[in-house]
């Protein structure tokens, strides 16, 4: 049996694999390369499992992050985890099994908060932040946290629009790419990658689209909420910069909130970051935790470390 189908059989029982690590997920994002995976076992059972995405830019191959996945890295059994001499050594037999490449890069789950055999192999660590409001089903509690100004921003917002979730999708691409245009980025997807990526979503039933629409039907803000056994992600944003003012981006975070407690019973909500400081001071504003996660790297090749330095 191949390593990526006994991570299929893995990913079954294992309680928290996040939703990112799941076969049928990447299997939806591997677009312009491919996934694998390694495996670390005890007493013939597998316990860890590192998976990857790799791509190829002329003869190089190098290990990197695939489009709507926000972290992956190794995932290792909760009986394992914290218990360091049997962690390191899971971690140390992942990493000897990955196969050669130019450059490794990887946004490692919140959940691995042990780097050091990396560290051991000469990979280098930066710390980034996400934001995750915990205790969720007390719903009440969240709420009595939100600071003010937000308190008023959901309930002007809910006076003059209202929330669906029944808009096409080509509605929801079309606002969502608008927030990119406003600050002069490129798309990082294509509708039709898109449309992939949803389906296989909607398939497993692990997503639900949010607009707010005013009265005159205008979509001021969309948003995108996908989860897992554990949590519930806010993966996608967009609003239209000429109606950004009426505060819907807010409402529609909130309700995402309320969707995650009230309808899918989870007990955690991550807002995936941002380290942009006008981006944080809202997710805090909301009473989330900043909580940390580890961006890992290696460059091997010494050119390809160049070439990538010299990209605009």
């Amino acid at each position: 049996m191949s390593a990526k189908a006994r991570y299929h059989d893995f990913c079954r029982t294992a309680p928290d694999v996040p939703v990112f690590g799941q076969p049928w997920y990447l299997d939806a994002c591997a677009e312009g390369g491919t996934w694998d995976v390694v495996l670390a076992e005890e007493k013939g059972r597998v316990v860890a499992a590192l998976p990857y995405f790799c791509k190829q830019k002329g003869p190089f191959r190098y290990v990197t992050m695939p489009p709507f996945v926000k972290w992956l890295g190794p995932y290792v059994l909760p009986e394992f985890r914290g218990r360091l001499p049997q962690e390191h050594e899971l971690l140390k037999r992942l990493l000897a099994q990955l196969p050669e490449f130019a450059a490794f890069k990887q946004n490692f789950y919140p959940t691995a908060t042990n780097w050091l055999p990396f560290y051991w192999e000469q990979y280098r660590q930066t710390t980034f932040y996400t934001y995750r409001l915990h205790q969720l089903r007390n719903l009440q509690g969240v709420e009595a946290g939100l600071g003010t100004g937000i308190r008023r921003d959901i309930r002007l917002a809910r006076q003059k629009m209202r929330v669906v979730h029944d808009l096409p999708l080509e509605e929801f691409y079309r606002v969502n790419m608008l927030s990119f245009t406003r600050q002069g980025l490129p798309a990082p997807y294509s509708a039709a990658q898109f449309r992939r990526f949803d389906a296989a979503l909607a398939a497993a039933g692990s997503r639900q689209l949010f607009f707010a629409v005013d009265e005159q039907d205008r979509v001021h803000s969309v948003a995108y909420l996908i989860w897992d056994a554990t949590t519930a992600y806010f993966l996608l944003a967009g609003d239209d910069p000429a109606l950004r003012a009426s505060g819907a981006g807010v409402l529609l975070a909130w309700e995402c909130i309320r969707y995650a407690s009230e309808v899918l019973n989870l007990d955690c909500f991550d807002f995936e970051g941002s380290m942009l400081p006008g981006v944080e001071r809202i997710r805090v504003r909301f009473g989330a935790v900043q909580t940390p996660y580890f961006f890992v790297w290696k460059y091997n090749s010494r050119l390809f470390e160049l070439l990538e330095k010299l990209k605009p």
